[in-house]
This record gives C-alpha cells, structure tokens and sequence, in this order.
C-alpha cells in the first residue's frame, strides 16, 4: 500500500513542470503534459448539429465517444487548415474526453514555475486571453499557457441543457 503512493508521487513529479507545445496558426501553446491522453492523426469527424461553430463534431476513439474542437475557431481566429502536420491531441480532464484540433505538435518542453509569469494584462476584450492561464518561458522563447478548464467549460457547459 505505501509503495502504491510512492509511485503515484514519483509520476505526478515526472509530470510536473513539462508542456507539450503545439501551433494554432503560427502562435506557439503549451498545454500541461498530464491533460495529455495521446496524439493522433486527424481521421474521419461527423458533423453535429446545432453545436458551436468551433465544435468540429465527433470522432469515434475504440469505442469512445471524442468530441473534436478546432481550436484555431476557439480562439476567435482561422479554421485549421489540414496539413501533413494537423492532428488531433486528445486530452482528458476529469471524466471528459476531449480532442483539439490544431496545425501541428512541436515538442516537450520543461517550463519551470519560476519561469513562469501570469499573462500580461491587455486592453480590449479578446476572447483568447481568457484561456491563458500563464506565459512560460523556455529556451529564451515564450510560450503561452493554456487553462484547459476555461477552454472547455465555456464551450461545452453552455451547449444546450438536457
């Protein structure tokens, strides 16, 4: 039983601090490591109807259900454009299954909390501030962080009641 702690402690660790980074247009993301479930390669998406514009619809997982969102419309900008490089990372948070779609995965990256800042305080209102949660900075480059929390309750709590 305490070794089952231990190591539940030791992979929480290796997890903390490390980013995958990925592109949505040009604009480099990080997205915390633990969300990540696994990265696939963009397949077959039936449409839903009547969701969000940036709701792209589902993908069939072995047997689960993943609801796919581009995030290049999440973030009030460009549908992904489909390349070689587009793909899809799905996360998972909770009990939810989530797919992003976005134009590319760059690498891993250990970002540690002292490099890491709130965002900087903006005039206006762009909705893509509010999904960043931090600025991260690696490698003299900065990387902006992702709450995926605001992401997806934004875009799921409020679509349509049962």
């Amino acid at each position: 039983m305490h070794d089952m702690m231990d190591m539940n402690a030791v992979t929480e660790d290796v997890m903390r601090g490390k980013y995958l980074t990925f592109l949505v247009g040009d604009v480099s993301y990080g997205i915390e490591i633990s969300y990540i479930k696994e990265i696939i390669s963009v397949q077959e998406i039936t449409l839903v109807p009547h969701t969000h514009a940036y709701v792209k619809g589902i993908i069939n997982l072995r047997g689960t259900v993943v609801p796919v969102i581009d995030m290049g419309m999440r973030f009030g900008g460009m549908e992904v454009i489909y390349t070689e490089q587009t793909c899809i990372i799905v996360l998972s948070m909770d009990e939810m299954i989530v797919g992003i779609l976005v134009d590319g995965v760059q690498d891993v990256l250990n970002i540690d909390d002292e490099n890491i800042q709130d965002p900087p305080k903006t005039t206006g209102n762009s909705i893509k501030n509010n999904f960043i949660k931090a600025v991260g900075v690696s490698g003299g480059e900065v990387r902006q962080l992702i709450d995926v929390y605001t992401v997806f309750e934004m875009g799921l709590a409020d679509g349509g009641s049962h």
